[in-house]
């Protein structure tokens, strides 16, 4: 299924190229740069949401750690079916005492989290920018009330212990809280405005229409990302999220430089991707041989009652073993 993706997005490029060629020459340097440089920012903020959230079920990780295992878990999204990045970030989180179903509960709430915020977002922004797509897309816009009813922590903390319950699983020791999930969403909402940014940089390239541009590449971007997080089949949503933004762009540019933006675009995201993959790995070396929190008290706790052992009195031998009172007074402190 990859290769026919990618061997349609080739001849796709290949069939437009003199469409896209233009537009691809425009794209500044300084662009690029920044458009990088905001979906870095977005993807960490949107790291401190699914943090937050594991916070509020139990689990508080330090923001390197978090880091860590968030950012070396997204590489797993490019293999298809998002069920790699999915199992990693589980797994990944366990390393540090995260028990697995409080761990996927926070993952499935982050996705659902930045989905729903992600078509809100693009349900205010398109209409005033393209009414003519959000015309178009009116019954996805719809599912935003239905997601905001399922994300209230009463309701969101009933539906993951049912579903706990149908595979057999304990419920979760504590429901997301109402400042956990205002959190959660301050960063989510964030993140998806950072990556309007980072569209709206390479589109400002080739229009400059001011308010309308910036509205269009923010709800254009949430919209083709969001619905893109459905299609799990699709690697990263390699393929689709393109397919939605050049439909999305529509209004403002023809197909060639709408496809142009948007494999830029996807190039940026990538290079995003592997830059905090690379850093997350430099975070795993760096930690690498330093026992977790619980293990750390654990081990020390031993060690210390080993050492109290040894300064108070010798091991005692257990075949011939001697009372403590044969131990001369004294032994252990001039030991």
């Amino acid at each position: 299924m990859l290769l026919v993706i990618l061997g349609f997005c080739c001849y796709g490029l290949v069939a437009e190229w003199p469409t896209v060629q233009p537009t691809v020459i425009r794209l500044h340097l300084y662009s690029i740069a920044s458009s990088l440089a905001a979906s870095m920012g977005a993807a960490f903020c949107m790291m401190l949401a699914w943090r937050r959230l594991l916070a509020d079920l139990g689990s508080k990780l330090p923001v390197l750690v978090a880091a860590r295992v968030t950012f070396v878990s997204q590489l797993g999204k490019y293999v298809p079916g998002a069920v790699w990045s999915f199992a990693a970030h589980v797994e990944l989180g366990h390393d540090y005492d995260v028990p697995r179903r409080r761990g996927a509960a926070s993952v499935i709430v982050a996705v659902a989290v930045a989905f729903g915020v992600g078509l809100l977002i693009a349900a205010i922004a398109l209409p005033f920018a393209a009414p003519d797509v959000a015309r178009k897309y009116l019954l996805v816009v719809a599912a935003v009330p239905v997601i905001a009813v399922c994300l209230a922590p009463p309701v969101l903390s009933r539906v993951l212990n049912l579903a706990l319950r149908l595979i057999r699983q304990e419920p979760l020791e504590h429901p997301i809280s109402w400042r956990g999930m205002v959190v959660a969403l301050g960063w989510t909402v964030a993140g998806w405005l950072l990556f309007g940014l980072q569209t709206w940089v390479l589109l400002a390239n080739v229009v400059s229409d001011g308010a309308r541009s910036m509205l269009l590449a923010l709800g254009a971007y949430a919209f083709a990302s969001s619905v893109a997080l459905l299609l799990v089949v699709f690697p990263g949503g390699i393929g689709a999220r393109e397919v939605l933004l050049v439909a999305a762009l529509a209004p403002a540019l023809s197909s060639g430089p709408a496809l142009a933006i948007a494999l830029a675009a996807r190039l940026v995201t990538t290079v995003c991707d592997l830059t905090w993959g690379g850093i997350g790995l430099a975070l795993a070396r760096r930690m690498r041989g330093k026992p977790a929190p619980a293990a750390l008290n654990s081990a020390t706790r031993a060690h210390v009652g080993r050492h109290r052992k040894t300064i108070g009195a010798p091991a005692p031998d257990r075949a011939n073993p001697r009372p403590a009172e044969s131990v001369p007074p004294g032994h252990g402190l001039r030991a």
